[in-house]
């Protein structure tokens, strides 16, 4: 995932951030304030997962919401 997209994105998926990670307190987004490597040592110290594991769950929660925003925003077609 481009870092840079991921940090234009945050203030969106900020609020879906807490959703996905309960553990995580409005100090700790604002601490990590779209950068993905300190949001990632945040779900480290806060769920214990390694640095491969919270890069992943990141990238794999990013993807998830930007799928949904696609289909949010695609026209249906009437037949």
């Amino acid at each position: 995932m481009n870092k840079d997209i991921f940090e234009g994105k945050w203030k969106q998926m900020r609020g879906e951030a807490k959703v996905w990670w309960g553990k995580l307190t409005d100090d700790d987004l604002d601490r990590a304030a779209g950068k993905f490597e300190v949001l990632a040592g945040i779900l480290q110290e806060k769920y214990g997962y390694t640095r491969e594991a919270a890069a992943a769950e990141i990238e794999t929660r990013v993807t998830a919401y930007e799928s949904s925003l696609k289909n949010k925003t695609q026209p249906t077609t009437v037949k």
